[in-house]
């Protein structure tokens, strides 16, 4: 599996799970109906508590990321069912955070000039 634990990472272990997993699903590296490592080897794999990674599924089955099926695990949601919402989410956060912005008196300049800058990165 493609996932590294960061310890040194302020996130919780779960976190750093349920995001990486969350970037597999999203990329098509891992594709639609597709099984999930179950909970007990990706726990083995990382040498961490069952647990956490039983909280990092729980967490991406909240977010439609995946779904469960009784007595043979989870599976990866299809990104076109969960891309829309998604960027639905994205958009409100954007809006509130443009509203900070102006709040704050950014001008739009100064938001082109940022966004620019970060293109050439």
């Amino acid at each position: 599996m493609l996932i590294e634990i960061d310890f040194r990472d302020k996130r919780p272990i779960y976190e750093q799970i349920s995001d990486k997993m969350s970037e597999l699903i999203l990329r098509g590296i891992i594709e639609a109906n597709e099984a999930l490592p179950s909970v007990r080897s990706l726990a083995m794999d990382l040498s961490i508590n069952p647990n956490t990674i039983q909280k990092a599924y729980d967490n991406l089955e909240q977010r439609g990321l995946c779904y469960s099926v009784a007595g043979r695990g989870r599976f990866a949601s299809g990104i076109s069912e969960v891309i829309p919402e998604m960027k639905s989410e994205f958009w409100k956060e954007f809006d509130e955070l443009l509203q900070k912005a102006l709040q704050l008196g950014i001008t739009e300049k100064e938001l082109m000039e940022h966004l620019k800058k970060d293109e050439e990165k």
